[in-house]
């Protein structure tokens, strides 16, 4: 990589990284406290009653499901609100004309989600230690979910925050669409339980094969095929890659 574009590229992940880490009581701990909540009341109080789930505790079972969730929604937040402010205040203009391919400025904010997102996931597991002991099954499968899922939605948060025209429209996609998602993605349940058709609708939800693929890294039982979560994992990082480069590339709602 010319050592120009290295230069940018650090420079913008720095940029990111200080943005949330200057307000970290903002950025870090309302996730962590959130989370501590799910596993006071899910795993404690309702757990006991549940029992067993998928062979293991409930508390183990809905502990990957949890991290993920928390990845999921800091990776996301991240970069729209970041990239947003950036168009809204007009400095993106600066970045459009800067002599750096497209690809740098993707990944600068897009490192900077993926940072904020495991940052916070592994907080959020530190939290659960207090909760639940565990051996981790796959640290591979762990670290490539991890990270395949938060370039995902670092990705989708840029490209809600390219086509957002207002503060409202970047609450849109979390409130009715990301935050149900996550909820019916199998975080506090296994489909199996379900009938024959709502598990089969319930695969239409990309979020159950993240967390499936998480929870098996983490526990060592999942419930749909690792094949096609990481094959699902690749082919939506792909398809939003290509077209966020498309539209920051040709500048689309970014150049007045």
């Amino acid at each position: 990589m010319n050592n120009l574009y290295w230069i940018a590229l650090k420079s913008i992940w720095r940029k990111e990284v200080i943005r949330f880490l200057r307000i970290w009581i903002q950025t870090l701990i309302p996730p962590v406290i959130t989370m501590s909540l799910y596993f006071i009341i899910f795993g404690n109080l309702i757990g006991s009653r549940v029992g067993n789930m998928g062979g293991h505790s409930y508390m183990a079972f809905i502990v990957p499901g949890l991290i993920m969730m928390s990845v999921i929604t800091n990776s996301y937040t991240n970069v729209c609100s970041s990239f947003f402010s950036a168009k809204f205040q007009r400095n993106i203009e600066e970045l459009l004309v800067a002599p750096v391919p497209t690809h740098i400025l993707i990944w600068g904010f897009v490192g900077g989600g993926v940072i904020r997102g495991i940052l916070t996931g592994a907080l959020v597991t530190m939290v659960s230690l207090f909760f639940v002991t565990y051996e981790v099954h796959s640290w591979v499968f762990v670290i490539f979910t991890l990270l395949l899922t938060s370039i995902l939605f670092s990705l989708a948060g840029l490209l809600n925050a390219v086509y957002a025209k207002t503060f409202d429209d970047i609450s849109i996609v979390p409130t009715f669409v990301l935050t149900p998602l996550t909820y019916l993605g199998g975080v506090f349940y296994s489909i199996t339980l379900l009938p024959t058709f709502w598990q089969w609708v319930s695969k239409l939800n990309p979020i159950v094969y993240m967390i499936n693929g998480f929870r098996y890294g983490f526990l060592g039982t999942t419930d749909v095929s690792l094949w096609i979560t990481f094959s699902m994992l690749i082919l939506f990082v792909v398809i939003l890659y290509i077209a966020v480069w498309r539209l920051v590339e040709s500048g689309k709602g970014l150049r007045s």
